[in-house]
């Protein structure tokens, strides 16, 4: 018995260091070099011709850097797919940069939010017509992040995207200028390096 109390005293120093010591070091992985996809589905919203057909895919990877476990720079390259009509279509595909900022949830659960620069090119289809443009809009989104592990996340999100048709018409040079939204609606992957 003489023995057992030193050796019960030593072991729950050593656990109660070891948890201390372990509380101490904060989360794992909190910054570094990122990957991931995103596919969903893509509504279009605006006074135009292309947003007749509600069925469109969307699909986008993604790399990004963590300065911390709270920002992020993130670019992605998205495609849009193919949207409008038998007489009018189109078809965009872009790029993007922002910034991104996570607030953790417990050890599993991080909620986020982005902001950036969308830079697009929409190749035109207008009856017999065809034609493409480059332009600039602006985005936002939201979503929510799932650790399966601590480099391994699923993703669910919402995005808006501020964008300008502008295609011409078949008689004339003249440009119809549209604004239309893209409203993105997808889950996604990421793995953290």
């Amino acid at each position: 018995m003489k023995n057992l109390i030193p050796a019960l005293a030593t072991t729950v120093a050593l656990v109660s260091f070891s948890t201390i010591a372990a509380a101490n070091e904060g989360p794992t992985n909190t910054h570094g070099f990122y990957v991931g996809g995103n596919y969903g589905y893509l509504k279009l919203d605006g006074d135009d011709d292309f947003d007749q057909d509600d069925d469109h895919d969307i699909k986008q990877g993604v790399i990004g850097y963590r300065i911390n476990q709270y920002i992020a720079l993130e670019g992605s390259y998205i495609d849009f797919g193919h949207y409008g009509n038998d007489v009018t279509s189109a078809k965009t595909d872009g790029y993007t940069a922002a910034i991104k900022g996570t607030i953790p949830v417990g050890n599993r659960v991080e909620l986020f939010a982005k902001a950036g620069q969308l830079w697009y090119s929409t190749d035109y289809s207008v009856a017999s017509y065809s034609d493409s443009s480059d332009d600039t809009g602006v985005f936002a989104g939201a979503g929510v992040g799932f650790k399966v592990t601590d480099n391994f996340l699923l993703n669910a999100q919402y995005t808006w995207y501020d964008v300008d048709l502008d295609a011409k018409s078949a008689t004339d040079s003249s440009s119809t200028h549209t604004n239309t939204d893209f409203n993105q609606a997808s889950v996604g992957a990421e793995y953290r390096f």
